[in-house]
Protein backbone atom coordinates (compact mmCIF):
# COMPACT_ATOMS: atom_id res chain seq x y z
CA UNK A 1 0.00 0.00 0.00
CA UNK A 2 1.33 3.29 -0.96
CA UNK A 3 -0.31 6.97 -1.07
CA UNK A 4 1.50 10.06 -2.61
CA UNK A 5 0.09 13.85 -2.19
CA UNK A 6 1.45 16.28 -4.48
CA UNK A 7 1.57 20.26 -3.91
CA UNK A 8 2.01 21.97 -0.53
CA UNK A 9 0.37 21.02 2.26
CA UNK A 10 -2.83 22.88 3.19
CA UNK A 11 -1.75 22.96 7.14
CA UNK A 12 0.32 21.39 9.69
CA UNK A 13 -0.96 21.27 12.99
CA UNK A 14 -1.26 18.98 16.06
CA UNK A 15 -4.58 17.92 16.84
CA UNK A 16 -5.10 17.13 20.89
CA UNK A 17 -8.91 15.42 20.51
CA UNK A 18 -9.67 13.08 22.49
CA UNK A 19 -10.67 10.80 19.05
CA UNK A 20 -6.88 11.64 17.90
CA UNK A 21 -5.32 10.85 21.58
CA UNK A 22 -7.24 7.83 21.09
CA UNK A 23 -6.27 6.86 17.85
CA UNK A 24 -2.50 7.96 18.69
CA UNK A 25 -2.05 6.13 21.83
CA UNK A 26 -0.26 9.56 22.67
CA UNK A 27 -1.24 12.69 24.00
CA UNK A 28 -1.79 14.28 20.44
CA UNK A 29 -1.99 13.66 16.77
CA UNK A 30 0.59 15.53 13.94
CA UNK A 31 -1.86 15.43 11.41
CA UNK A 32 -0.76 17.72 7.55
CA UNK A 33 -3.45 18.13 5.36
CA UNK A 34 -3.77 17.89 1.49
CA UNK A 35 -5.99 18.76 -0.82
CA UNK A 36 -7.92 15.44 -1.73
CA UNK A 37 -7.56 16.20 -5.53
CA UNK A 38 -3.58 16.11 -4.87
CA UNK A 39 -4.28 12.45 -3.23
CA UNK A 40 -3.59 9.61 -4.66
CA UNK A 41 -3.59 6.39 -2.50
CA UNK A 42 -2.64 2.63 -4.30
CA UNK A 43 -3.39 -0.66 -2.99
CA UNK A 44 -5.62 -1.97 -0.21
CA UNK A 45 -6.42 -0.04 3.32
CA UNK A 46 -9.38 -1.07 6.11
CA UNK A 47 -11.48 1.98 7.80
CA UNK A 48 -11.95 2.36 10.87
CA UNK A 49 -15.56 4.00 11.26
CA UNK A 50 -16.04 7.17 13.33
CA UNK A 51 -15.66 7.40 17.04
CA UNK A 52 -18.56 9.94 16.78
CA UNK A 53 -20.44 9.61 14.02
CA UNK A 54 -20.79 12.79 11.95
CA UNK A 55 -17.57 14.05 13.29
CA UNK A 56 -14.84 12.11 10.96
CA UNK A 57 -14.85 10.25 7.67
CA UNK A 58 -13.12 7.66 9.03
CA UNK A 59 -9.54 6.69 9.61
CA UNK A 60 -7.57 4.53 6.76
CA UNK A 61 -5.12 1.87 8.18
CA UNK A 62 -2.61 -0.97 6.93
CA UNK A 63 -4.75 -4.19 6.77
CA UNK A 64 -1.66 -6.14 7.28
CA UNK A 65 0.17 -4.04 10.22
CA UNK A 66 -2.69 -1.61 11.54
CA UNK A 67 -0.54 1.62 11.16
CA UNK A 68 -2.88 4.46 10.82
CA UNK A 69 -2.03 6.07 7.53
CA UNK A 70 -4.59 9.05 6.94
CA UNK A 71 -7.95 9.84 7.54
CA UNK A 72 -11.11 12.04 5.51
CA UNK A 73 -12.87 14.27 7.89
CA UNK A 74 -16.56 14.49 6.81
CA UNK A 75 -16.48 18.04 8.12
CA UNK A 76 -13.64 18.72 4.98
CA UNK A 77 -14.83 16.36 2.31
CA UNK A 78 -12.43 18.15 -0.50
CA UNK A 79 -9.33 17.02 2.15
CA UNK A 80 -7.10 14.19 3.54
CA UNK A 81 -5.67 14.38 6.65
CA UNK A 82 -2.27 12.32 6.68
CA UNK A 83 -0.61 11.07 9.91
CA UNK A 84 2.91 12.22 9.78
CA UNK A 85 4.17 9.17 11.23
CA UNK A 86 3.60 7.63 7.77
CA UNK A 87 5.27 10.21 5.93
CA UNK A 88 8.48 9.00 3.50
CA UNK A 89 9.87 12.63 4.26
CA UNK A 90 8.18 13.24 7.96
CA UNK A 91 11.18 16.13 8.09
CA UNK A 92 8.51 17.98 5.81
CA UNK A 93 6.34 18.26 8.66
CA UNK A 94 6.41 21.86 9.95
CA UNK A 95 3.85 22.44 12.76
CA UNK A 96 2.63 25.76 12.76
CA UNK A 97 -1.07 25.46 14.68
CA UNK A 98 -2.27 23.33 17.53
CA UNK A 99 -6.25 22.30 17.91
CA UNK A 100 -8.71 20.93 20.68
CA UNK A 101 -6.39 22.43 23.15
CA UNK A 102 -8.97 22.08 25.45
CA UNK A 103 -8.54 18.68 25.27
CA UNK A 104 -4.50 18.73 25.80
CA UNK A 105 -3.19 16.51 28.72
CA UNK A 106 -0.94 19.04 31.56
CA UNK A 107 2.20 16.48 30.48
CA UNK A 108 1.87 16.81 27.15
CA UNK A 109 4.17 19.42 26.48
CA UNK A 110 6.24 20.50 23.45
CA UNK A 111 9.66 18.24 23.27
CA UNK A 112 11.37 21.04 22.93
CA UNK A 113 10.80 22.33 26.20
CA UNK A 114 12.57 18.61 27.67
CA UNK A 115 16.55 17.96 28.21
CA UNK A 116 16.66 16.08 25.24
CA UNK A 117 19.14 13.07 23.86
CA UNK A 118 20.44 11.98 20.56
CA UNK A 119 20.24 8.22 21.77
CA UNK A 120 19.41 6.28 25.45
CA UNK A 121 20.93 7.94 28.19
CA UNK A 122 23.47 6.44 29.93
Amino acid sequence: MRYEARGEPLFNLFCYCRDCQRASGAGHMPVMGVAKEAFVCTGRVAVYPPAAPGKSGGRHFCPQCGSLLFGMPASAPDQVTLYVGTLDQPERFEPTEAIFLRDRNHWDVSALALKGFHRLPE
